[in-house]
């Protein structure tokens, strides 16, 4: 089973001394987040984790959260459906075709906050430093939510 991604690989290298290990997690929950809201995770992720998945849905906590807490930092090919992975292959995934010809999540994620923080006259410090807010996920909703549509005509499912 393929891994997507794992907090720990994010944590364990280059990662800020002062900020919390969840941090690592920040991208991963927002697009798991995502994928819970539009259906894309497994009967299996949705039984393991059924708490945790009730509260992302009242917002009670983060998709990182959600990562840390109840994954175990790692988001794989089992939490997802057949749809979120095809998707998730295309689009989480680096260098893919649908990637180099529309954008990837990491792509999109980064030139969201630089240009959020760049309106704000700020700066991230590194990729870490992005805020784990329900205001920075509702963001970057809206761009999975546009990408996903150009995914679909991409694959023709339109």
């Amino acid at each position: 089973m393929s891994t997507y991604d794992n907090a720990s690989w994010h944590y364990g290298g280059d990662f800020p001394e002062e900020l919390p290990e969840k941090n690592g997690a920040t991208h991963t929950g927002m697009f798991l987040n995502w994928c819970i809201s539009n259906h894309l995770i497994s009967k299996e992720f949705e039984e393991d984790a059924e708490d945790g998945i009730e509260k992302i849905k009242r917002r009670e906590i983060t998709g990182a959260e959600l990562v840390m807490d109840f994954m175990d930092g790692k988001f794989s090919e089992y939490d997802l459906n057949d749809m979120g992975n095809a998707f998730a292959q295309d689009y989480y995934k680096d260098e893919t075709d649908f990637g180099n010809r529309f954008s990837s999540f990491a792509d999109d994620y980064v030139n969201l906050f630089d240009a959020k923080a760049e309106e704000n006259d700020y700066e991230y410090e590194t990729f870490y430093h992005i805020e784990d807010t329900y205001e920075n996920y509702d963001l970057m909703k809206q761009v999975i939510d546009y990408r996903f549509e150009e995914w679909k005509e991409y694959k023709g499912l339109n």
